[in-house]
């Protein structure tokens, strides 16, 4: 790298970081005003407790430089402090943006899931959660998704920009798999459990998508023009989600509201992730339009099927992530993610079905497959165990209440 390229990345690193308060405000917003604080700190505690195991197990286990990526996890070493630079007053700067930029990653996807289990469950149970989860889920996928889909034989190989399939559907899919532990909040469906401050949740929308450049843009490495691609895919995409959402809210349900636009936004972030360095401008349009109205409909399915997705993080993250990781093998431009090569001859990267590839598509949806299994059945084996350990869920008193009394002995309004 050299200074524009680490100056981008250090810059990024930073933006990515800010998308954890960012998505506090938005879920807090979202929540009953009794819950507001235990949300905030249910997410802001991956940001404190993941970087810790990332710099002294999950970055070498996910991430190891010495492995072929054969393995379950990159290496089956903890600390290397040496790589990481640790073990002197400086570091190799390639290398520690490098984990710095992945850590952000890593602290985010459980903080994701987080939304799904609002109002029910023990903080405690959340803290052991999360921390399992990166170890024994989040890990190992990352690991496969960007090393490891090679072993497949897979020709062409999956691909994910940014963390589709890493993070998103492997967040949406944990995310169900939980809340099939938990058990639905008292009074749901029948209760109104309505947003209890939609400016909060805006705040929150302006945030993350701030902070979504960095996650994209940033993907790239490099101050280069696939990154600058993958900035303008992460305005266009959204915007286009959330116009979307508020056409059909306003055909379906008769008024276009600020949670629907809220929610297009990050359905159409969510959406472009896997793609935004990987298809032109036009492209991540119909990602947008096709996220918006998709995701709109995926979230009525908790009605009909009966799981209590507090905060829709199935219906966007997870049905977002699949619709994005899908038109990927479609769109998929390899004039976008290719480039000169050390002759100086242009090599194109990854293409999709319409542009005359469709491998593409079939490996897309191995590879997608291989992590929702995955991530429900581990996830489900972590949340059976810390139920009958532990418990998952406060009484009935403590929910009634409200988890900021209960769980934490303070109110977020007075």
């Amino acid at each position: 790298m050299d200074s524009g390229d680490l100056s981008w990345m250090l810059i990024s690193t930073a933006m990515v970081v800010f998308m954890v308060p960012g998505l506090a405000l938005f879920y807090g917003g979202m929540t009953r005003s009794k819950n507001v604080l235990n949300m905030l700190l249910m997410n802001m505690v991956c940001i404190g407790m993941v970087p810790i195991l990332w710099v002294l197990v999950t970055y070498t286990l996910g991430n190891s430089p010495n492995d072929d990526g054969g393995g379950f996890f990159g290496g089956m070493f903890i600390g290397n402090f040496d790589f990481l630079g640790l073990d002197e007053l400086t570091g190799d700067a390639e290398g520690l943006i490098g984990v710095a930029f992945l850590m952000t990653f890593a602290s985010i996807t459980p903080a994701l899931i987080s939304g799904a289990v609002a109002d029910r469950m023990k903080f405690g149970a959340w803290v052991v959660f999360a921390a399992v989860w990166s170890i024994l889920v989040y890990t190992p996928v990352t690991y496969w998704v960007y090393s490891g889909w090679h072993v497949t034989k897979l020709k062409p190989e999956a691909i994910d920009f940014a963390g589709g399939t890493a993070i998103h559907i492997n967040a949406g899919v944990a995310a169900l798999a939980l809340i099939l532990v938990l058990g639905r909040r008292k009074g749901w469906p029948g209760d109104a459990m309505k947003p209890h401050n939609l400016p909060l949740v805006m705040i929150g929308t302006g945030v993350l998508w701030f902070g979504w450049f960095g996650f994209n843009a940033g993907s790239a490495f490099g101050a280069n023009a696939q990154a600058v691609q993958a900035l303008i895919n992460t305005f266009v995409a959204p915007a286009a989600a959330m116009l979307a959402w508020l056409i059909v809210e306003r055909l379906r349900d008769g008024q276009p509201t600020t949670l629907g636009a809220a929610s297009g936004v990050v359905a159409g972030l969510v959406a472009i992730t896997p793609a935004a360095g990987f298809v032109g401008t036009t492209a991540s349009i119909v990602f947008g339009l096709v996220a918006g109205v998709g995701c709109y409909f995926a979230i009525q399915l908790k009605s009909r099927f009966g799981y209590d997705d507090s905060l829709d993080v199935v219906g966007v993250h997870g049905v977002g992530g699949i619709i994005g990781g899908l038109l990927l093998a479609f769109f998929a431009d390899g004039r976008v993610s290719g480039g000169l090569n050390e002759a100086g001859v242009f090599e194109g990267g990854a293409d999709g079905v319409f542009f005359g590839e469709t491998g593409l598509l079939w490996s897309q949806l191995i590879a997608m497959g291989s992590v929702i299994v995955f991530s429900f059945v581990m996830t489900l084996i972590i949340a059976k165990a810390i139920d009958a350990t532990i418990g998952l869920r406060v009484d009935e008193e403590a929910e009634s209440l409200g988890l900021d009394v209960a769980e934490h002995a303070e109110t977020a309004y007075s």
